[in-house]
């Protein structure tokens, strides 16, 4: 089922990124959390400012001089057959946070609407799963609002 690739944010990927932005903006009716795992995504001015938050974002020290949580790892999920983005994906690389122990965990992510119920958040978390695992991370804590019933069937799918 590898009809995804996450890959990290670069300018290859700007009016997409863009794109699903305005997606997000335009139809998902999430009041609350629209932008689950793409932070600053909805305050940048440009595709390309966020991609360099998102570089930013990875190296502790920044996180803790900015005031970020701290520091992770974004990547978009690109749909293979057609270079698309489907979703965006973060990997916090650490919990060590009043909020993060309990509630966020170690990911958050968002489905572009147009793209949700094809089963791409199973895929990403899944794919998520290996890049902790590339980065250290042994064991993951993935968590979701108790109302949210597709996020929780994703969690389950992945154990």
């Amino acid at each position: 089922m590898d009809r995804i690739v996450l890959v990290e944010p670069s300018m290859e990927y700007a009016e997409d990124i863009w794109a699903f932005r305005q997606d997000i903006i335009d139809n998902d009716t999430d009041n609350e959390d629209k932008f689950a795992g793409c932070m600053y995504l909805d305050s940048s001015d440009s595709a390309e400012e966020w991609i360099r938050i998102c570089s930013l974002r990875k190296d502790e020290k920044y996180c803790k001089e900015s005031g970020a949580t701290v520091p992770s790892h974004t990547f978009l999920a690109i749909r293979k057959s057609d270079n698309r983005i489907v979703g965006v994906i973060d990997l916090r690389h650490h919990i060590d946070h009043p909020v993060l122990g309990t509630w966020g965990g170690h990911c958050g992510y968002s489905v572009r609407p147009s793209e949700r119920r094809k089963g791409y958040a199973t895929e990403m978390l899944r794919l998520n799963i290996v890049k902790a695992k590339e980065l250290g991370i042994e064991k993951m804590l993935v968590t979701c609002a108790e109302e949210n019933a597709a996020s929780e069937k994703t969690i389950l799918a992945n154990g």
